[in-house]
């Protein structure tokens, strides 16, 4: 989806408000717009949250909504395959260039399943993708691991990230 007024509603609400039953719907959608990418791919990996930001949160959404595109799509997800090995600010209001240094080194893959990535076509799944920088740090980490490709699926995706409000309000798609 692009994530304009509509969309942001759904995504803040899976995110914040305990509405966990939207994961299963966004997936749905996740699963027909990411179609040929399921089709080539070995496994699923979501975005992994601080476990400080997880423990308050009680969930990670996207790693609900990997759980239900994995059902949907019979495909092996592999929720701790990525941790983030330390804290890093609510990116919302940050720009590119300061999303990129705060998660430098942020984000590593577990070494108890780096032999689930080698070898494998991974997608990472998260809610939002604005200016990509969590999801490259992401990427490099899959790599890293072994992983031969990494693509991304989302449920929503900023059109143009220099247009984003300073709450982290982007228009994006999916």
């Amino acid at each position: 989806m692009i994530y304009d007024e509509r969309s942001r509603v759904l995504v803040l609400r899976l995110k914040y408000a305990d509405r966990t039953d939207l994961a299963p719907l966004l997936a749905r959608h996740m699963v027909r717009a990411g179609r040929e990418l399921l089709a080539e791919a070995d496994l699923l990996v979501p975005v992994p949250l601080h476990r400080g930001r997880l423990f308050r949160r009680r969930y990670n959404q996207a790693g609900l909504l990997a759980v239900a595109i994995g059902r949907i799509a019979h495909l092996p997800v592999v929720p701790d395959a990525l941790q983030r090995v330390r804290g890093t600010p609510a990116l919302a209001r940050l720009g590119a260039a300061a999303r990129h240094e705060v998660l430098r080194g942020a984000i590593v893959a577990r070494p108890s399943r780096r032999e689930r990535l080698a070898g494998r076509r991974v997608i990472l799944v998260d809610d939002v993708m604005t200016t990509g920088a969590t999801l490259g740090a992401c990427a490099r980490a899959v790599l890293a691991a072994g992983a031969v490709s990494v693509d991304v699926l989302v449920a929503a995706r900023a059109s143009d990230p220099a247009r984003m409000g300073s709450d982290g309000g982007r228009t994006t798609g999916a």
